[in-house]
């Protein structure tokens, strides 16, 4: 696979000012060089230069596109191999007929997805974490979810792990010479260091996780239900929060029959909104189904949005949702608040007494900012952590991460007790090889797969 010479579009396909075409392999420079046509040859051209020309066919000498073609020569690349990257008019047409002309060459094929990265990791010009970091890059909602990518990318939590893995490769090998030893160690001061070095280990996995609630919602976004008896103003705040008119708003009860997802950022936190249905009891076939899809949406829900117009009593429904909701992540809006006021807010206290209740208008986008920052105090405690910080956003790094930490609790444990040290070798082993498996330096193939299969063509 890796003696293969590859080829891909890396920008998204449709009308553009330019297009990419990347290729990568032994015979990238030469099979692109017999398609090419410029003033110096590609084959003598240095490395990291640009060239203007044109894309021929070289059994018709016919022109097929105007192109600038950047060279990268090995090891000096994104996959330590020789890539060449061809600049088209960005159009559906002068692609295709520059990915036909590429990929008619005997030594070129098609990429899979995600296989210029996986070369990249594969090679060891990146790591596995820093690998994953780039798709986070790529699908990061907002510009505190880029910077932690990015930061991810730079290899900023590889070096935390690897720092952590060095630690505990010196206790392996402190172990391994007083097994060897015996006669030129005390074994009690083994199980001192031993100790010593867990506790040190797990406090730089604790700082890890302390990130990792924040991490994994910058990473995903916060799954955000709005919620309410029909017309008290749910697609109005929709609109309001997505700074367009992404519902329509009528006053017919039920205009809202499905579910309407959108993306916003609320102080740098994604959300992904869902705008329901009303929720009440209706006849109406069309609009039954609308009110179980709110209700599902409520069950996945990491936040609720509970709408309250304010300028009327609670009606039998609204008390029965707040009954269902008095345990969930909620925030009860009282929309509405600049006309004249007749909700009873004890009622609302009964349900959620320590809640926060938001008093806004989603048509004058009154109270909007007092919204925002009770999202942020909910999830945030009001502020996110300092810049600085290496924040963990991975699922599957914070799972390896608490294993990790639980190996390294089970050999403390174990040095305590007096255990045999050629058996509490085991676990400080394996804590040193979850860590590994972060970076992907003891990570499965099948694990490596599936994550690059994840990857979009091209990158």
């Amino acid at each position: 696979m890796l003696s293969d010479t590859i080829a891909a579009i890396s920008t998204a396909v449709g009308e553009s000012g330019i297009a990419v075409i990347r290729v990568s392999g032994p015979e990238a420079i030469g099979e692109v060089g017999r398609l090419f046509r410029s003033k110096t040859a590609l084959s003598e051209a240095e490395s990291h230069t640009v060239h203007y020309g044109f894309i021929v066919d070289p059994e018709t000498g016919e022109k097929l596109e105007e192109v600038l073609v950047s060279l990268f020569r090995a090891p000096r690349s994104f996959t330590t191999e020789d890539v060449v990257e061809i600049s088209t008019h960005g159009g559906i047409i002068s692609v295709k007929r520059v990915m036909d002309l590429l990929l008619l060459q005997r030594g070129i094929r098609l990429a899979e997805p995600g296989e210029f990265t996986k070369r990249a990791f594969l090679n060891g010009r990146i790591d596995l974490s820093q690998a994953e970091a780039v798709i986070d890059l790529i699908r990061s909602k907002s510009d505190r979810a880029f910077s932690v990518a990015l930061k991810q990318v730079e290899g900023d939590l590889s070096q935390r792990i690897n720092a952590m893995r060095h630690s505990l490769l010196e206790t392996l090998a402190h172990i391994e010479v007083n097994i060897d030893y015996p006669e030129h160690d005390v074994e009690s001061m083994t199980m001192e260091f031993i100790k010593d070095k867990c506790t040190e280990v797990t406090t730089q996995i604790d700082g890890l996780l302390k990130t990792a609630n924040q991490g994994k919602i910058l990473r995903e976004g916060i799954t955000t239900a709005i919620v309410g008896r029909p017309n008290v103003g749910k697609s109005s705040l929709m609109n309001a929060l997505a700074r367009e008119n992404k519902a329509i708003v009528t006053d017919i009860p039920g205009t809202t029959r499905d579910v309407i997802e959108e993306y916003v950022t609320i102080n740098n936190i994604p959300l992904k909104l869902l705008d329901t249905a009303g929720i009440r009891e209706t006849m109406d076939v069309v609009e039954q189904i609308g009110v179980e899809r709110s209700k599902a949406a409520v069950v996945e829900a990491d936040l609720i949005l509970l709408v309250l117009n304010s300028a009327e009593s609670l009606h039998e429904d609204e008390l029965k949702l707040m009954e269902q909701l008095k345990n969930r992540p909620t925030l009860v809006l009282l929309n509405k608040i600049d006309l004249p006021q007749q909700l009873d807010r004890a009622q609302i206290a009964h349900y959620f007494p320590e809640n926060a209740v938001v008093e806004l208008s989603a048509k004058t986008q009154e109270g909007l900012d007092h919204l925002e920052d009770a999202i942020s105090e909910l999830f945030f405690g009001g502020k996110l952590e300092s810049g600085d910080l290496t924040y963990v956003s991975n699922v599957r790094h914070i799972a390896l991460l608490k294993k990790a930490k639980q190996s390294l609790a089970d050999a403390y444990e174990a040095a305590d007790s007096g255990v045999p040290i050629d058996i509490l070798q085991i676990d400080v082993r394996l804590a040193w090889e979850q860590l590994g498996e972060v970076i992907g330096d003891s990570a499965p193939d099948a694990l490596i797969d599936q994550i690059f299969s994840q990857f979009c063509l091209g990158k």
